[in-house]
């Protein structure tokens, strides 16, 4: 969000910033019970009749539930997750974002009834709101001020989660899709060295995920609540980088994955999960180590949810940010180009190279990428911000992106970004106004041509990980138990079957690439730990141990002690497979199909994978003093007899 440009003083601080971390709230509470939101009127029934939740993903779109192809066009309404600066007293005015006191609500209530305000959403033509909360506002008890909610009078006495759930209903119930959005831990303006920097930042990681599925509990009835984005802005602390796949307690690749797991299969198996990219790592001084990551380590670890069909990446670009920029002014600040800096064709190819090379169909990592903060002011002057603007949702046009803009509603004098502003009579003010620069800008990305109706069906790839533990992503597995006790495991999602591995690494490929979901009905399945699978003459590797899955069955996962193979993991087919096959060695290099679909599954290391026409049946390995014990061959066999 916008206030990032504040944040990096306070890396080079280190004693300021501890001292501001004593300040952020911590005390949690006894979570409310909801309460009912009153009915609104549906003047706006027709334009929810025009896409039919749960939401799910085909490559590189959303869709609906009849496969048609829904553009996320959202806008932030922001408030709930704090607007409290973190410094003086927390009732003044003056030390909240832009002087707006949200009361931990979503703003704009004590200026305008829901109606209208909703009315106003649709007028700008968005179909969806990322909402966000904090996790302190899901604990507390205390009812909000009258004067937060006095243009809705109904609202009064109610706890800020209760007025949370009146908004979620009333945007709902009006139409539009709806994206929970865990946007900070403590109800504070995000984003600096302020308690919120990762979502355990302020709270253990177990806190993070039961709340998370808590949320998705609460909502799971609501249709219309289409996702959950996992957490805003991870960041640098004071002393720490997060990162994206080590393993440690600060590993956003491993808490996202484990939170989405949770979410999809204890509260609620419809949401669409997003995943942020890395906002920044180092210290922004000249000459020391600092980035901005983004969606960059997708590339070579992508997240592999227990539904194929449910991932979202997201990542956040301002004008006065950039590649290697924080953001900030004065102090911390480094000379790095910002995105505002970088000539239109500069700025195109850095979009690609951070965020959307992930749409790129047919790779382990393709998911839709939504831009869930852009935005800008309506009184910005300066030629390159305004340059910016234009040749950023220029690219959102072009690219038929989905989008999130930055924020949707402030109030007028205070916060000149909102696209829509309103002063304490109700007022409205804002980008449907004549003179608001920003709008033509915004009525190009708004009326840009998009693809519409249903979106064919693509095969899918995804990536299996064993670096740090087990990733079996298959339901139907996971009811079976633990099917190789002590040892690291991986499985396909359901409907997807086993179709590379790598030698080292302890890596795989799952696809449902020309045959669709090759599994029978039922969880039956055999593990494999010796030959006594392999026919007579039907020896495929010789002198390596071969982990052969029984006549009709194919792989779907496997598992490791240290490198040595440990046991392939098969199901039945749904239908006839076929019988011969053929060995791909791979030991001493990569063999894979010339089309190299799936992408590179395990950079680094050598990797076989089977025709698209085919399946895996078997894995081969030695045990021989000087060699790897990791996967050397796989049997791959044409799908039909």
């Amino acid at each position: 969000m916008p206030t990032i440009r504040r944040f990096v003083k306070y890396l080079t601080l280190a004693t300021a910033a501890l001292a501001l971390l004593t300040t952020a709230p911590t005390a949690m509470a006894t979570v409310p019970e909801p309460v009912a939101a009153k009915a609104l009127p549906q003047a706006t029934a027709a334009a929810a009749d025009t896409w039919q939740p749960p939401l799910s993903t085909q490559g590189r779109y959303i869709v609906d539930a009849r496969g048609n192809r829904f553009r996320l066009k959202s806008a932030n309404w922001d408030g709930a997750q704090g607007s409290w600066t973190g410094s003086g007293s927390i009732t003044d005015p003056a030390n909240h974002h832009a002087g707006q006191d949200s009361y931990g609500i979503p703003l704009g209530l004590d200026r305008a009834p829901l109606p209208e305000l909703l009315a106003d959403f649709h007028e700008l033509g968005i179909n969806s709101i990322r909402l966000p909360f904090s996790n302190e506002m899901i604990h507390a008890t205390a009812p909000v001020p009258d004067v937060a909610v006095a243009a809705n009078p109904q609202l009064r006495g109610r706890t800020p989660l209760q007025i949370y759930d009146a908004v979620v209903a009333a945007l709902t119930q009006d139409g539009f899709a709806v994206i929970l959005n865990n946007h900070t831990n403590t109800s504070r303006w995000c984003c600096g060295i302020d308690g919120n920097e990762r979502w355990n930042s302020s709270q253990s990681t177990q806190q993070w995920t039961d709340d998370w599925v808590f949320m998705a509990r609460r909502y799971a009835t609501d249709a219309r609540v289409v996702g959950a984005d996992l957490y805003n802005e991870v960041r640098r602390d004071v002393l720490d980088d997060p990162n994206w796949g080590t393993g440690d307690s600060h590993d956003w690749y491993a808490a996202a994955q484990q939170a989405a797991d949770r979410i999809l299969t204890e509260a609620n198996p419809n949401l669409l999960i997003v995943i942020e990219g890395i906002n920044w790592t180092g210290v922004p001084v000249d000459g020391l180590p600092h980035d901005r990551p983004t969606l960059t380590p997708v590339r070579t670890l992508s997240h592999t949810l227990v539904d194929a069909h449910k991932l979202v990446y997201s990542a956040h670009f301002y004008g006065y940010t950039g590649p290697r920029h924080s953001g900030a002014t004065g102090i911390g600040e480094t000379h790095d180009a910002r995105y505002q800096d970088l000539t239109r064709d500069q700025l195109y190819q850095v979009l690609a190279d951070q965020a959307f090379y992930v749409t790129t169909e047919g790779q382990h990592y393709t998911a839709p990428v939504w831009i869930s903060e852009f935005g800008i002011g309506a009184n910005e002057t300066g030629t390159a911000a305004r340059t910016w603007f234009g040749n950023i949702t220029d690219y959102f046009a072009d690219h038929d992106a989905d989008f999130a803009y930055w924020p949707l509603v402030g109030w007028e004098g205070h916060d000149d970004w909102a696209l829509l502003r309103y002063d304490t009579a109700g007022r409205r003010y804002g980008i449907l106004d004549q003179g608001d620069w920003r709008a033509t800008a915004w009525s190009h990305l708004m009326t840009s041509p998009t693809r519409t109706g249903t979106i064919t069906p693509v095969p899918v790839w995804r990536m299996l990980t064993t670096d740090h533990g087990d990733q079996v992503q298959s339901v139907r597995v996971r009811a079976g138990g633990d099917w190789d006790s002590g040892a690291y495991k991986a499985a396909c999602p359901d409907g997807l079957r086993l179709i590379g591995l790598s030698h080292t690494s302890g890596r795989g490929l799952c696809t449902d690439t020309t045959a669709g979901d090759l599994r029978a009905a039922g969880n039956a399945q055999t593990v494999v730990t010796d030959e006594r699978h392999v026919p007579t003459g039907g020896d495929w590797a010789s002198g390596y141990t071969k982990l052969q899955c029984p006549a009709g069955q194919f792989l779907i996962g496997y598992s490791r002690r240290g490198d040595r193979v440990s046991a392939a993991l098969c199901a039945p087919g749904r239908s006839p497979l076929g019988a011969t096959g053929r060995t791909v060695w791979f030991d001493r290099s990569d063999t894979r199909p010339a089309d190299t679909a799936g992408g590179d599954f395990a950079y680094g290391a050598y990797k076989g994978q089977c025709s698209a026409d085919e399946y895996a049946a078997g894995i081969a390995f030695t045990t021989r003093v000087g060699s790897s014990a990791g996967p050397a061959a796989l049997l791959c066999t044409p799908l039909k007899p």
